[in-house]
């Protein structure tokens, strides 16, 4: 169920941000999919209320959320990951492989340690959110995401890549990355911005985005938190680090 907790912040590629006061000139679209009716309702009515959205359809599974995503065409699929029929990795995966201009994917969940999050983040998702968010927070990541943006909860993504063993070293592809490639990936885990991450190095902000570029390319990642997952997955990164 949809609760109260604000114990998390979400952290954007951008760094955080006041959240969003009034309505954008074009709302945000958004499609909701969740097996339990109730949540699914309580998500939409929520988030309808809120500046900038447009709840445009619900899905009760993957199959259904891919269907109503080809339908709806959404800026935004709030994305379960425990469903029938097809998970949300695999919906999130199949979307983000169409030719069409994909939607943005952000995994809701009840348990923050769930292999299935890290898994849709690998497959794409643009960040995740708690269901026991307030949803003023579950809104604004939301509107962060269709800005082309990505959500990064630092402190919950160590907790959750601890919990699995180490992947290949292929992961990282080390040999690869510069040596300040590799910094500005580290930093990126800790979840700081373009802005804050150029403040760090005493560079130019054009010069951090363009190593935030080449660390997506070379990894092959769809996003800065796919790119932080990997990272810490490879054990470039490792729970625990701060910067």
């Amino acid at each position: 169920m949809i609760g109260s907790d604000a114990n998390s912040a979400v952290m954007t590629g951008a760094g955080s941000r006041p959240a969003t006061t009034g309505p954008a000139d074009t709302p945000v679209t958004l499609l909701i999919a969740d097996d339990d009716e109730v949540t699914r309702s309580g998500l939409r009515t929520l988030l309808a209320a809120q500046p900038g959205i447009a709840v445009v359809g619900e899905a009760s599974d993957g199959v259904e959320a891919v269907e109503q995503v080809r339908r709806l065409r959404p800026d935004v699929v709030l994305m379960d990951v425990r469903m029938p029929r097809r998970n949300g990795i695999e919906a999130t995966r199949q979307l983000l492989a169409e030719p069409a201009e994909p939607p943005k994917v952000v995994v809701i969940t009840t348990f923050e340690n769930d292999g299935y999050v890290t898994a849709a983040l690998g497959a794409g998702a643009s960040g995740f959110v708690l269901k026991r968010l307030p949803v003023r927070q579950i809104a604004e990541a939301v509107r962060v995401v269709a800005e082309g943006e990505a959500i990064l909860f630092p402190a919950a993504l160590r907790r959750m890549v601890a919990a699995r063993p180490l992947g290949s070293a292929e992961a990282l592809p080390k040999a690869a990355l510069t040596e300040r490639e590799e910094e500005v990936l580290r930093l990126m885990a800790t979840g700081l911005s373009n802005p804050e991450i150029a403040q760090s190095l005493l560079v130019s902000l054009e010069t951090v985005k363009t190593h935030v570029g080449n660390v997506l390319t070379k990894l092959g990642a769809q996003n800065r938190t796919h790119a932080v997952v990997i990272a810490y997955e490879s054990g470039l990164v490792v729970p625990g680090f701060t910067g």
